[in-house]
């Protein structure tokens, strides 16, 4: 029996009947600390493993690539325990590829897992693979996706409930609503999609989550932060304040009598366990620059970028444009909403123009109605309890709907009933 482990691949988050053209990279999930060592025969499959070792989701793993192929593991393992994973690239092919990994798996300690990188797409290979315990196997060549995507389905149990999805939102200026869209969409999910979620005010002394949904809680996030290390689900449901049957905060104390020096990896720790107990989190970040507000967007899953139409908002979200392109690079791009557009005698930058210059495409436009949101603010409610009817209320499904890729439960719902109503219905119209 060989020492090497197998395990079988997890299901992604997004179910396919659920999902609605899911990027790439949501199929590969964050990977935990464990230690990588590739070896590899081939310097492109030394390079895409390279790339992947770069990438957010194995921010907490330990990699490092050697050349050699399996020939160098061999040797390197003799004198040396053996890591979490062992990636193996080989240009052998049959029964000289098959006799390399018995002599690596003489060396391998138990729990140790092995993901093969070959040349030859052969069935028959691929099953006496398996027969050896190996984890799994690619061919080359081979894109980081792809890599993270297979040690994601090794190290992400499939018996527990999936790893949530983070929306990260930030204003490209102060004063833009970047909060107010946070807040409104993060609530629109809750209700739509009636699924699960929480969002974390990270603005702790100016943060407007519990004016927003008229609360007043007496502890939040900053608890948390103090201590990452307790927080666990117990005290994370203690810390949380409900604010309906699916929306959850981790409220911001807003205090000015105290200093919030926090380290990066006090904030993505916290939001490492509440992305454990909820399917979606939505980071409700200020607008400043700080060690942790930088790791906290390039850890999310998606980047929310909020505008005004305006010169100042246009160079400051190219640059978070091009910060998150150059550091995510397999990653979808940031998402851009203009806010507060079509304010009457205000001369503003156009759509188009947002879009040349950050090379995307707008997610949203949302128009200035200081009446509705004002109001709503001020009732510590959210825009669609306010007045369900207003502009911005389909400009929130939308972006909601396009961030997480699915569809409109409760629109679906009632779309079924007329649907079931609808010969009745035609029954009665001609009676009449």
């Amino acid at each position: 029996m060989s020492k090497l482990a197998h395990v079988t691949d997890d299901e992604p988050y997004f179910d396919s009947d659920e999902a609605l053209a899911a990027h790439p990279s949501d199929r590969a999930r964050p990977i935990p600390r464990i230690s990588i060592q590739a070896f590899c025969d081939d310097l492109n499959v030394a390079d895409a493993v390279q790339h992947a070792a770069e990438d957010r989701r194995l921010a907490k793993a330990h990699v490092s690539v050697h050349m050699g192929g399996i020939a160098a593991a061999i040797a390197h393992y003799a004198d040396s325990p053996t890591p979490n994973l062992i990636i193996a690239d080989s240009s052998h092919s049959g029964s000289q590829l098959l006799s390399e990994l018995d002599h690596l798996a003489e060396s391998c300690d138990p729990g140790t897992k092995v993901i093969v990188i070959g040349r030859h797409n052969d069935v028959m290979l691929y099953r006496e693979l398996l027969k050896r315990g190996v984890a799994e196997y690619l061919v080359a060549p081979t894109d980081p996706i792809e890599l993270m995507e297979s040690i994601s389905n090794l190290y992400n149990n499939p018996e527990t409930d999936p790893v949530g999805h983070v929306f990260a939102f930030i204003g490209a200026k102060g004063g833009v609503g970047s909060s107010t869209i946070c807040h409104n969409v993060a609530w629109t999910m809750s209700e739509a999609l009636e699924t699960d979620v929480t969002i974390a005010d990270m603005d702790l002394a100016f943060g407007t989550t519990g004016l927003d949904f008229n609360q007043d809680p007496v502890q939040g996030i900053v608890e948390a932060l103090s201590a990452p290390e307790r927080l666990d689900d117990q005290l994370l449901d203690r810390l949380l304040t409900k604010c309906s049957e699916r929306l959850s905060i981790f409220a911001a104390p807003v205090v000015l009598d105290r200093d919030f020096d926090f380290s990066a990896d006090a904030c993505e720790t916290v939001i490492d366990v509440a992305r454990q107990n909820v399917p979606f989190v939505a980071i409700d970040l200020p607008h400043g620059w700080s060690p942790w507000t930088k790791r906290l967007l390039l850890q999310a899953d998606e980047i929310v970028i909020t505008a005004a139409p305006d010169l100042a908002n246009l160079r400051n979200a190219k640059n978070i444009v091009d910060l998150m392109k150059t550091s995510r690079r397999n990653d979808q791009h940031p998402h851009l909403i203009l806010n507060m557009a079509n304010q009457p005698k205000r001369q503003e930058i156009s759509v188009k123009e947002f879009e040349q210059a950050l090379d995307l495409k707008v997610l949203a436009v949302v128009d200035y109605d200081s009446e509705t949101f004002s109001q709503a603010a001020n009732n510590g409610q959210m825009v669609e309890e306010l007045n369900a009817k207003a502009k911005a209320v389909e400009k929130f499904h939308d972006v909601a709907m396009k961030l997480t890729r699915r569809k409109d439960t409760k629109a679906e719902k009632q779309s079924s009933a007329l649907s079931a109503l609808a010969p009745i219905l035609e029954k009665l119209k001609l009676k009449r």
